[in-house]
């Protein structure tokens, strides 16, 4: 565990917000996770996704990956855009004769605001989903993770206009805590957009995947055949990977490669090979053919499918 804090001490945050403490000597990561309660894979995927690394997103575990993002909440809202706010009071001129500093902060409070209300979204909405498809019983009809998805936008943007203008027209009064509030919303504005690529590359497929468990299983109950679909599932592996599922979705949804690339941040080359991997897999070669088969395997509803 050392040495992956050595490599980036970024992890150290990730250890945070997965409720580890320091002082684990030179347990590795597998010890300290297990002592800790925390599902190791899944913690080496966040971690390897912050540091630009290769990560798998197929051993993840729901429950430890909702409790990261829930701490992270608290963590933005109770404690860094405090902080900041503090800073800020500290480190402009609230006495400049054209009230510059008061629409700053104003700017800052109003950002806060509509931080505020994402997250609370995610937590009493997104992710009281999430629980209820863990349990086996979705209470939010008509809600899917893809309506989450599809609106779902980084909230590190007006951070980074909030440095430029104190760059270019704030008076300051403290040249070091004004540097120091800057250093702080510089690493706030990298930590969002993070914690939006832990939602969108890892949360996102994985509930994918739990809903599709989940219309599996309601399809079998309608027939009155829950055994026999329990073990036609035990018994035959899936034949696509859930990213490539994932992918056959958005194919069907009418999106391109670059589409696609850039709601998964990945590269076209790795969609386009992400293609070319389910076609050979699949052996059909058409977008009528993926939508067909995404629509039978219950990756997509007919509603969202593009008539092509």
């Amino acid at each position: 565990m050392r040495e992956l804090i050595r490599c980036n001490s970024a992890i150290l945050m990730v250890l945070s917000r997965f409720d580890i403490s320091l002082g684990f000597g030179d347990k590795t990561v597998a010890d300290v996770c297990a002592e800790n309660d925390v599902d190791a894979p899944t913690l080496l995927a966040v971690a390897n996704l912050i540091s630009g690394r290769d990560y798998s997103v197929s051993d993840i575990s729901i429950d430890s990956l909702t409790g990261y993002l829930r701490r992270a909440h608290s963590y933005f809202l109770d404690f860094s855009l405090p902080a900041i706010r503090r800073k800020l009071l500290d480190s402009i001129d609230c006495s400049d004769a054209d009230g510059l500093a008061f629409v700053v902060l104003r700017y800052f409070d109003d950002y806060v605001r509509e931080v505020r209300a994402h997250m609370e979204y995610e937590d009493n909405t997104v992710f009281a989903y999430i629980d209820s498809l863990v349990s086996g019983d979705p209470k939010a009809a008509g809600f899917s993770i893809s309506d989450f998805a599809e609106h779902h936008r980084p909230m590190e943007s007006k951070l980074a206009e909030l440095k430029d203008i104190l760059i270019r027209y704030c008076p300051t009064r403290r040249r070091d805590m004004f540097n120091s509030v800057l250093f702080d919303i510089i690493n706030c504005e990298q930590d969002l957009a993070s914690h939006c690529a832990v939602e969108d590359t890892l949360l996102v497929p994985e509930v994918l995947e739990l809903e599709r468990q989940g219309l599996c299983r309601q399809s079998a109950r309608r027939h009155g055949d829950d055994r026999q679909a329990a073990a036609d599932a035990a018994a035959a592996p899936s034949v696509l990977s859930a990213r490539e599922q994932q992918i056959v979705s958005l194919v069907a949804r009418g999106l391109s490669n670059k589409e696609i690339a850039d709601r998964l941040c990945i590269s076209v080359h790795t969609a386009t090979t992400h293609r070319r991997n389910i076609v050979a897999k699949l052996d059909i070669h058409s977008q009528a053919g993926l939508t067909i088969y995404a629509i039978a395997n219950h990756l997509v509803d007919l509603s969202e499918v593009k008539t092509v």
